[in-house]
């Protein structure tokens, strides 16, 4: 392969209202976005590391069905989790969850509703508005270069709790949508969080940084996710003067699309426990995964 390269006479940097985008964007995202009843094949794969160990690593081939392809705040208040997003697991190619830092595992059984709500950008929009609306934010935004119908951009937001955002878009001007977007977290200056281990012991909690990513393709005039990845590290917890940190790393590949119906799948995951407890559905379609070498070594390890 040859690397390409282009002129480009003229660079122009161009403010532009970052929070008037995202607001157009949040409160017309079931028109310009697939809203009807989805049914996806994706490759699921995620891993975690504690202390620099790696503890779980996860990659299947799964369904996902969606109502609507966007969080929806009253199903989730009401925890009708299965009316916003469904799973059925299917050949399970490599499953391994070691025995983790007990002091990350968690207090309480309740379901988080970020869990569900880091699978759709509408969510994400609806945060990152939270932290440009919060109180002596500041935020920014520009163009950085355009051709034909598409604007690349980046943003910043200062958050009033402290918390720093720095993200990219790609952005379909002629139809109004946001084709790409990636944003990063930096949270490791937002003061320490009191919580509990499962045991009901207290420690302090820190922050780390995080992105989120969001792909989109167009296909007979509907935008369809093509990827989703989240990405956290430098996750800590201090307790008896010990400082334990965490790394995670989730990345869905939507490989094929089709239209569904409002019932969604017949066997489907419990979203209200552990994932990994569910028992997965054999299907007839084997792919090879290539592994790193970390990941090889650990599925390896006795």
């Amino acid at each position: 392969m040859k690397p390409s390269f282009k002129n480009i006479e003229e660079v122009k940097m161009v403010s532009i209202d970052i929070k008037k985008l995202f607001n157009d964007i949040r409160k017309n995202y079931e028109k310009r976005y697939y809203n009807e009843p989805s049914l996806y094949n994706v490759v699921f794969k995620e891993k975690r590391s504690d202390n620099d160990e790696l503890c779980f690593l996860v990659i299947t081939e799964a369904k996902l069905w969606s109502k609507s392809n966007h969080y929806n705040y009253n199903d989730g208040i009401r925890k009708n989790y299965d009316k916003i997003l469904q799973m059925q697991l299917n050949n399970v190619k490599y499953l391994k969850n070691l025995k983790s830092d007990s002091i990350f595992s968690p207090g309480s059984n309740e379901f988080s509703h970020e869990y569900m709500g880091n699978y759709f950008l509408s969510f994400e929009l609806n945060r990152t508005l939270n932290h440009i609306n919060s109180i002596n934010s500041k935020y920014s935004g520009k163009i950085i270069s355009e051709e034909g119908d598409e604007q690349m951009m980046t943003f910043k937001v200062k958050s009033g709790t402290g918390i720093e955002l720095i993200g990219e878009l790609k952005y379909n001007k002629a139809d109004k949508v946001i084709t790409y977007f990636e944003v990063n977290y930096l949270q490791t200056n937002y003061p320490p969080i009191r919580r509990k281990m499962a045991g009901g012991i207290e420690y302090d909690y820190q922050l780390g940084d995080a992105s989120l990513t969001f792909d989109f393709y167009k296909k007979d005039g509907m935008y369809l996710p093509a990827l989703v990845r989240l990405k956290g590290e430098k996750y800590s917890a201090f307790y008896q003067g010990k400082k334990h940190e965490r790394k995670f790393n989730r990345e869905i590949i939507y490989n094929t699309f089709e239209k569904s119906n409002k019932e969604g799948l017949s066997y489907r995951v419990d979203f209200s426990k552990n994932i990994w407890e569910n028992v997965p559905v054999k299907e007839e379609k084997e792919d090879a995964i290539i592994l790193s070498a970390e990941e090889q070594a650990f599925i390896n390890e006795k």
